[in-house]
């Protein structure tokens, strides 16, 4: 029954949508409204009805009664693009800018690509992504002005915050540590460390030279690199699935020779590399019974892509001292993009989503070791070892 006392059948229905879009052709928005409401008041309304009778009070300047015919779609479907559309413009119309970003975000989730579809859609697509796009840079230049009047200079403030106002604005991503197989709680999430906390960087670094010179020999024979494996992957199969199949352009363009692999020296590659082994004397090396530690020098070859991955364990941090470095050689971990310098160490977070490319013309080599994360404590780092030692002991009964 209608509120009016009456129940309206298939063929009314019908009748009142059909005089309801003639009504709203012909620039009648009071009668369209009136018709697509009474289908309404019947409990009869579909998406199409609530569609065109949002259409009909946008046509009639009513847009906040548009946004409520709307929203009876996005109740039941959040993902309907068309609805998102209409609701993001109606906000953005009555001034609510910030709801209205809301909903132009989640567009472009929803359709990543325009490419392909028909040209009226992909046009109001477009469109939208147009408008979001001056919403944000209306956001941002606000923000910023705001903040200059509150004493924010972006190269002297903060580190810290001047990354969340990019993140807040659009202009960077919220990375967090992803760990694949083991994550320690309240580690922080930090992309490069500050090379500070480690003193023993200007050790390794000095020992630059004495690496390359013992690098080059094995180089040049050409027998000593394999595809690089990461030598978690096999071992934690049973946390997770970590194929490497798609990680890099062609398994030839990503080698490694191991001086040290599981925790055991790599003969004869350790012996003819002394002065490298000895420049990490000193270094809190993450040690795990049968896991590592592990050192090695990692081969990228011209044009070679490592696709963005995470590593496995947050207790851990990586460390890349640059040997051989190209130009067109880089290297992104989060937001962060760096380009390697010969002989200039740096300390990152490998569970934060990272990549490297080599778009020059010669070979990059670096040398890579994994170190205990500094937050944890003499006794976490014990637990942590017996807990992934335990790991690898483990196997089923028969």
């Amino acid at each position: 029954m209608t509120a009016n006392g009456f129940a309206m059948n298939v063929a009314a229905i019908e009748a009142a949508g059909n005089a309801g879009m003639q009504a709203l052709r012909a620039g009648d928005f009071a009668t369209a409204i009136a018709k697509f409401q009474s289908i309404v008041e019947a409990g009869a309304a579909d998406t199409a009805v609530w569609l065109a009778l949002s259409m009909a009070y946008q046509a009639a300047g009513d847009r906040q009664a548009e946004v409520s015919s709307v929203t009876h779609i996005l109740d039941q479907d959040p993902d309907n693009i068309r609805a998102n559309l209409i609701k993001a413009d109606a906000l953005r119309a009555l001034g609510h800018r910030r709801a209205a970003m809301g909903f132009y975000a989640h567009l472009e989730v929803l359709v990543p690509d325009t490419q392909g579809l028909p040209p009226q859609i992909a046009a109001e697509l477009n469109r939208a992504r147009q408008t979001h796009a001056q919403l944000k840079q209306g956001l941002s230049d606000y923000l910023q002005a705001e903040l200059e009047k509150a004493g924010f200079h972006a190269a002297r403030s903060s580190r810290r915050f001047s990354d969340s106002l990019d993140i807040l604005t659009g202009r960077k991503q919220r990375y967090v540590p992803t760990p694949r197989a083991y994550f320690f709680p309240e580690l922080p999430a930090i992309e490069f460390y500050d090379r500070a906390r480690f003193a023993w960087l200007d050790q390794v670094e000095a020992a630059t030279e004495d690496m390359v010179s013992e690098l080059m020999p094995i180089l040049e024979e050409g027998t000593h690199f394999g595809p690089y494996i990461e030598v978690e992957a096999e071992k934690s199969a049973h946390f997770v699935g970590s194929g490497t199949k798609d990680a890099v352009s062609s398994v030839e363009d990503w080698t490694a020779a191991y001086l040290i692999r599981d925790g055991k020296r790599q003969s004869p590659l350790a012996e003819r590399c002394p002065k490298t082994l000895a420049a990490l004397d000193g270094v809190p090396l993450e040690a795990i019974e049968g896991r590592a530690p592990f050192v090695l020098f990692s081969k990228l070859t011209p044009g070679a892509w490592i696709a963005p991955h995470t590593g496995f364990l947050n207790s851990r941090l990586v460390c890349h001292l640059p040997l051989l470095v190209p130009d067109g050689c880089w290297f992104r971990v989060g937001n962060q993009v760096r380009l390697w310098e010969r002989g200039k160490a740096w300390v990152f977070d490998d569970t934060i989503e990272h990549e490297a490319r080599n778009q020059g013309t010669g070979t990059r080599v670096v040398l890579i070791f994994n170190i205990w994360h500094p937050d944890l404590t003499e006794e976490e780092r014990h637990l942590v070892a017996a807990l992934l030692a335990a790991v690898e002991s483990f196997e089923p009964v028969a």
